[in-house]
């Protein structure tokens, strides 16, 4: 089964965790235009070899922008469209931007960024119907991806609707009639092409990134939640492979995980969860549906981590009246079955397993079973003893990737201020680092540089030096996440040329890398 799953190259190396919404830019989010081809350019200066990245789905406002809890497990983020690609490429012009409002470079306004997208999508949208060769494109392209016509149906629909969940439509759409289905194909006409062309742009303009990433021997390191939302388009064209109420069409019992580091009442997601089997036999329709998932995400990046990777060995159910995550219950998942079933659709792909959390020697063997690399956090290093399995003088062998934290902790300089963080844990981070703490970022930096681990990750703000105002994500809360940006002004060569030395100095720099770099 070890060949399955290709595990990361041999070769010890560095990346940068940085996601797309958190990039520069002058239209209020990052964007995948020339602002990331432009951070591609300073992570080849830096020495890096790794660009990784949260989920690239759309969001919503009713959840909160959470790029985990996305309509689509498979569409782009529209508001990640390059505007300026959009202007290079024709689709508009400069006078569609007159009088756009200046947006923070600090952090990302969604709504006002939503709307502006929106305007110019459209604009882009009619420009582009004028060309008979880009219909036939579009059609070419729709004719392609399954997942692309329901996304661009459903996203129609939900306007349509006013925004409402889909087990709230009138009763034959919500269970796709195809009467009903056809009705609304045809009414709702425009507004579907108008989705589908936003997914094909954002296919686009992909393809020129990692191309370019590809020209400099970066690889894209995408992030597979293992749930989708609920009020989604996959739930609602594969109701059968989700444990949902027959009658209300919403999730019986919810996921999420036990109390944990992360939260003392664990953490509610509120995601349905799978029908791993009927009867006694695996789900076809359910394992067909996560095959065409991973050869989606293989067109968009070379390496996958799959969150909360343990919930393929066992996982967290919570009656959907539960109001925390406390009244839970373990349930057995479909284990190594479920990566055999696969099949082609992973083998050779580079994955790797985020198994944080509360672990079991179950979930330890899958992975091994699998020969893929765990995930080590250096924040979570200090909180014992010696013994504690994140410090790197204990991890077990070089297949792991170490982190000094991820977009769900504190920066490293943010945790080394909380007042909730023991002294005694300070202190030991001090002495393991033989510093007094005036830079425990780059402390944690050379910490997971000088580790055996085979891949080094370091989320920007750690790179800076950036307090918790820069934190991406704090856990069960619902306000003031995924917003934060990274000003243009940070992105220097001084700050490449440093990361470029530790690099070298600890044998993550990639051989390719010659003195002059485009």
């Amino acid at each position: 089964m070890k060949e399955r799953c290709k595990p990361t190259p041999g070769k010890r190396s560095c990346g940068i965790l940085l996601h797309i919404t958190s990039l520069p830019g002058p239209y209020g989010i990052g964007q995948i235009g020339p602002e990331a081809r432009n951070f591609l350019r300073f992570l080849k200066k830096a020495g890096q070899s790794y660009w990784q990245f949260l989920p690239l789905s759309p969001t919503s406002k009713s959840c909160g922008h959470s790029p985990y809890m996305s309509p689509s497990a498979f569409a782009g983020n529209p508001l990640m469209i390059s505007i300026e690609d959009l202007l290079a490429d024709g689709l508009l012009e400069e006078k569609d931007l007159t009088g756009l409002p200046e947006l923070s470079e600090y952090l990302v306004d969604f709504e006002t960024v939503s709307s502006i997208q929106h305007s110019l999508l459209e604009k882009a949208f009619l420009r582009a119907r004028e060309s008979k060769n880009f219909l036939l494109e579009l059609d070419q392209f729709l004719s392609e991806k399954d997942w692309a016509r329901d996304y661009s149906l459903f996203m129609a629909l939900k306007e349509k609707f006013g925004g409402r969940a889909w087990y709230e439509w009138p009763r034959p759409i919500a269970l796709r009639s195809p009467h009903a289905l056809d009705e609304a194909q045809k009414e709702l006409e425009e507004k579907v092409k108008f989705h589908a062309f936003c997914q094909f742009i954002f296919d686009m303009q992909w393809k020129r990134l990692k191309t370019k990433a590809e020209s400099l021997n970066i690889k894209l390191f995408g992030d597979m939640p293992i749930y989708v939302s609920p009020d989604s388009v996959d739930v609602w064209a594969n109701q059968g492979a989700f444990d949902l109420d027959s009658q209300t069409l919403r999730p019986s019992f919810i996921a999420g995980v036990p109390p944990d580091y992360f939260s003392k009442t664990g953490q509610r997601w509120g995601n349905p969860l799978y029908r791993w089997q009927i009867g006694k036999s695996p789900n076809k329709d359910l394992y067909e549906w996560w095959r065409q998932r991973f050869l989606r995400l293989r067109e968009l990046v070379h390496v996958i981590r799959i969150d909360h990777f343990r919930g393929f060995e066992a996982y967290w159910k919570i009656p959907a009246r539960e109001k925390t995550a406390v009244n839970g219950t373990w349930v057995k998942g479909p284990g190594l079955t479920f990566f055999k079933e696969m099949g082609e659709a992973i083998s050779g792909l580079e994955i790797v397993a985020e198994d944080l959390g509360t672990l079991t020697p179950g979930v330890e063997a899958l992975r091994k079973a699998l020969g893929i690399p765990g995930m080590k956090v250096l924040q979570f290093a200090f909180d014992s003893d010696e013994t504690n399995p994140y410090l790197p003088h204990n991890f077990e062998d070089s297949n792991c990737v170490v982190y000094t934290g991820t977009h769900d902790n504190s920066t490293t300089v943010g945790w080394y201020l909380h007042p909730e963080v023991s002294e005694q844990a300070k202190a030991r981070a001090r002495r393991y680092a033989n510093s007094d703490g005036t830079s425990i970022h780059w402390d944690f930096l050379r910490m997971a540089y000088s580790s055996v681990a085979k891949l080094a990750v370091i989320p920007m703000q750690d790179v800076l030096g950036f307090g918790d105002d820069c934190r991406m994500n704090t856990p069960s809360t619902s306000k003031g996440n995924w917003i934060w940006r990274l000003a243009p002004r940070f992105i220097t060569e001084n700050v490449a040329k440093a990361l470029a030395e530790e690099a070298k100095f600890y044998n993550r720099f990639p051989p390719d890398l010659s003195p002059k770099t485009p």
